[in-house]
């Protein structure tokens, strides 16, 4: 299965954005029964949620409302209803209990929790390490900011660092980051995922469709990036055959077992 780089949001109070997100160009979409459904509609979103995910043949995640709210029960036992494929993201996780006790009710389904507090964070490495079920670990950084009282993406850096560390301790795929929310600036959209991309994120949600081909085109590897890979995997395919141990790519870089797996990387992401 080929990485996810775009995950699209939607309202599942919306049916005809649903079924506009599933035949998008999105790797994953992603269901909301939380932020972006209203008290009064959660119902009918959820009535819509399991009819139109009931045949999904394509990744797609639900995110339930949180155990402290009255609608979670109910989100529960329709996702219960759905299809085994169909993931299960967690808002405001802060405590591997949590995941637990989702595990428990959800068993086989891959879980997704969302860390969008200070405590969340303090415990990101126990919350993603909390069940088999955990598939990815992402940050929700709206609710972290207010959380934190900060105004710029400067007072995030740690926490978003903690979360990359986390999933790699963790054995999870790297993180994909927050939503962009200004839908119209698409050039501070791309400049942002380049600094995500520098602290090890792998991919972006989306909140419009028009942010698909930005993320995609910030986080696959350029052709310059491609081809150093391809370098760098021949150069130790022919130093393997020849018995030779230290590796030094045309510049005189000598190889390590990091750049090795960058390499394979980089070409998993090109789809080679």
């Amino acid at each position: 299965m080929s990485a996810a780089l775009t995950l699209l949001y939607v309202p599942a109070d919306r049916p005809d954005r649903v079924a506009k997100a599933l035949r998008s160009t999105a790797d994953v979409v992603l269901v909301d029964l939380e932020d972006a459904v209203a008290p009064a509609r959660k119902a009918e979103a959820r009535v819509n949620a399991v009819e139109l995910l009931a045949a999904a043949e394509r990744r797609v995640q639900v995110r339930i409302n949180h155990v402290s709210t009255p609608w979670h029960a109910d989100d529960l036992a329709a996702l219960a209803g759905l299809p085994p494929e169909v993931g299960a993201r967690i808002p405001k996780v802060e405590s591997a209990g949590e995941i637990r006790a989702l595990a428990a009710a959800l068993p086989g389904r891959e879980l997704h929790p969302l860390i969008e507090s200070a405590l969340g964070v303090e415990g990101a490495l126990d919350i993603a390490t909390a069940s088999p079920q955990v598939a990815s670990l992402g940050l929700g950084e709206a609710d972290l900011r207010s959380d934190l009282g900060v105004t710029d993406d400067a007072g995030l850096t740690w926490a978003r660092s903690r979360i990359v560390v986390a999933a790699r301790a963790a054995r999870l795929v790297p993180p994909v980051m927050s939503a962009y929310t200004n839908v119209r600036d698409l050039d501070g959209l791309a400049a942002s995922c380049r600094a995500g991309r520098a602290l090890g994120f792998r991919g972006r949600t989306a909140i419009h469709p028009s942010q698909l081909d930005t993320i995609r085109a910030a986080f696959r590897p350029s052709e310059q990036e491609v081809e150093r890979a391809r370098e760098v995997l021949a150069r130790l395919d022919d130093a393997t055959a020849a018995g030779v141990g230290a590796i030094a790519l045309a510049d005189g870089t000598f190889l390590d077992v990091a750049m090795i797996e960058g390499a394979r990387t980089v070409l998993a992401l090109a789809g080679e």
